[in-house]
């Protein structure tokens, strides 16, 4: 058994007992688009799957506003409240990080691993959502750069 297996097995296990079934979902599903095969839809599910997610947790996120659950004086409260204004503004940070992740993932594609590892981590033992990984790459873009700048 290769060692692709036994990662994604143990993946699968700790999901499991973790009670995550999210991922528990998405290993099984990798796991048997592996056993079939089925290589070349792994390949487009890596080269695509962040942007078909992104796709989806946006139409996720407009569906209150299409069945009306948001309505106007819903958005307009958002900019009279602390907790709206803040929402806005670390909604903007966190989707610029999400922006530099992305990038930086292309740029810098060894840190993948790593951000994988403690994605799994956060997920597994501080019951995370696995949401955060093109973030958690903007993050580290910034650090990096700022260290960069600081050691330079």
């Amino acid at each position: 058994m290769g060692q692709e297996y036994v990662i994604m097995l143990a993946l699968l296990a700790i999901s499991l007992i973790g009670h995550n079934m999210s991922v528990a979902y998405a290993v099984a599903a990798v796991l048997v688009m592996k056993i079939l095969g089925l290589h070349q839809l792994l390949e487009v599910i890596g080269a695509k799957g962040i942007s078909w997610g992104i796709i989806l947790l946006t139409t996720a996120i407009l569906v209150p506003i299409a069945t009306g659950k948001i309505t106007w004086e819903n958005i307009v409260h958002c900019f009279r409240s602390p907790a709206g204004v803040v929402s806005i503004f670390v909604g903007i940070l966190v989707a610029v990080s999400g922006y530099l992740g992305v990038d930086y993932m292309k740029s810098s594609p060894e840190i993948a691993t790593a951000l994988i590892i403690g994605t799994m981590i956060g997920v597994f033992f501080f019951r995370g959502v696995p949401v955060g990984p093109l973030i958690a790459a903007g993050v580290v873009y910034v650090i990096m750069s700022l260290w960069d700048k600081l050691m330079s």
